[in-house]
């Protein structure tokens, strides 16, 4: 197992980004960390040297390409294709398809699924963990409890699949009973920030699904490998068990994709995780689309 040492990131106006990562001499950027023996263990997660960065049942992406970085050594890892506007119109539009079959599945099925899901998350917990070390930083010890996060709220979330439900009340009118259903929300949009790459999905993602809600992830561009090997985890899932891709779509890209989300009305609830004051930025956008009724 290797070890990465610690180093400062900045933190620069308009977001938290590491030093000098976007400005790099083209020959420094040939020689990417995936194609050194040392790294080959990043193929078991199904990563290359230039990724797809949008998932909504297939993979694709027709935005810009970044290379992401190590932040101990600033070294080039690999490259992710992000998401254009064109992509995250398709996105949004096939996960309000795969809502309408997904909330239609009986709540312990899709506890099943989640269940699957950890455990397919559990498999790959020391691999996935040493790729939160490697791309945002942590220490290795750190990097696989934050998949071990995402595995034990996928356990809560299974038990819970079998308890949702509302409860029934006694009526003042004679012979009757009130009945309170829950129904799913729809889609769910997940913004993420780079510090907690996988947990913060993970505690969103696992409770929305067994709700009968499909969700749709944008992760911090400066870890858009680990959002990218993640999603690649769960799609297994969702194809073995012949249920739409789209339950769980990601779309990696910038503040551009996390503005579109905000002021979407198609995106039922959104939560978003990172500094104040974007949060109180999002939380205008999203106000704005309240109207005013007297």
């Amino acid at each position: 197992m290797w070890r990465v040492g610690r180093q400062l990131c900045v933190q620069a106006a308009g977001g938290i980004r590491l030093s000098g990562l976007w400005n790099r001499p083209a020959a420094f950027m040939s020689t990417l960390l995936i194609n050194q023996p040392q790294y080959a263990w990043l193929k078991e997660l199904e990563l290359r040297e230039e990724n797809e960065g949008v998932y909504n049942g297939s993979w694709g992406g027709r935005g810009e390409v970044i290379t992401t970085y190590c932040p101990a050594n600033n070294e080039p890892i690999a490259r992710v294709r992000q998401a254009s506007v064109a992509d995250y119109e398709e996105t949004v539009k096939k996960a309000q398809e795969a809502w309408r079959i997904w909330a239609d599945v009986p709540a312990p099925k899709r506890g099943e699924v989640v269940r699957q899901i950890g455990d397919a998350l559990r498999e790959k917990i020391q691999v996935l963990g040493s790729l939160v070390s490697l791309e945002m930083g942590k220490i290795l010890v750190e990097g696989v409890g934050e998949v071990q996060e995402y595995v034990d709220i996928c356990d809560y979330a299974v038990g819970l699949s079998r308890m949702i439900g509302g409860p029934i009340l006694p009526s003042e009118r004679p012979g009757h009973a009130l009945i309170e259903q829950w129904n799913p929300v729809g889609l769910v949009g997940i913004i993420t920030a780079f510090n907690f790459p996988v947990a913060v999905y993970g505690w969103n993602n696992a409770i929305a699904m067994i709700c009968g809600n499909v969700c749709l992830w944008k992760g911090a561009p400066t870890t858009s490998l680990i959002s990218v090997a993640v999603t690649k985890i769960i799609a297994k899932v969702l194809e073995d068990n012949k249920l739409p891709g789209a339950i769980c779509s990601l779309t990696c890209g910038g503040a551009d994709l996390g503005t579109a989300m905000a002021k979407d009305e198609r995106v039922n609830l959104l939560s978003f995780t990172g500094s104040t004051q974007v949060g109180k930025q999002v939380a205008l956008m999203v106000q704005e689309r309240f109207e005013w009724q007297r």
